[in-house]
């Protein structure tokens, strides 16, 4: 296991950010891991005019993820981030990335669990959402493993905002999961 420790992010940190996730997702860089939506979608996972926005959202926070080894917060040591908010009384979890060569050693569980536990004890919301590509079964059924289900309710894909990417594919929509915290 890597040694890490979280903290939240700040607008100096909106860069690293957004290479993180973008490399998490785009591009062959996010081969290296199992989290890569390349096959299906082109163009950005997101920007910096978002992230920065997340970070100065009230009840909202970018959670990251350290090497604990780093000499500061900025020396490259980002290892994941996670987005997470509470939106309409209900914690919400996105813009979830794990450095692709580091995924599957327990980063993301425990970001997971760090991200929960920040809407429960922090924000007493009693629920924590999620959007997810409907088509992603094997991150679908890593989120089940972790107690979330399946709510049935969907939502379409934005296929003409370039922001969520330029799919590949016509039969892509979102699908909510959920979690009682």
């Amino acid at each position: 296991m890597i040694d890490f420790r979280f903290r939240s992010a700040t607008t100096a940190d909106v860069d690293a950010i957004v290479a993180l996730v973008e490399s998490a997702y785009r591009g062959d860089s996010s081969r290296a891991g199992w989290t890569t939506e390349a096959d299906f979608l082109d163009g950005r996972r997101t920007g910096a005019e978002e992230v920065r926005a997340q970070i100065e959202r009230p009840r909202s926070r970018m959670l990251l993820a350290e090497s604990a080894m780093a000499r500061s917060d900025r020396d490259g040591a980002l290892l994941a981030c996670a987005h997470v908010a509470d939106e309409e009384g209900a914690g919400y979890f996105g813009m979830f990335s794990v450095r692709p060569t580091l995924q599957n050693v327990g980063i993301g569980k425990a970001m997971l669990a760090r991200a929960e536990a920040i809407a429960r004890e922090e924000w007493s919301l009693p629920t924590m959402r999620m959007t997810v590509i409907d088509i992603r079964n094997e991150l679908i059924a890593w989120y089940e493993r972790r107690g979330y289900r399946r709510t049935g309710i969907t939502k379409p894909f934005p296929y003409d905002d370039a922001n969520f990417g330029l799919p590949r594919r016509d039969d892509l929509r979102f699908e909510i999961l959920e979690k009682t915290l």
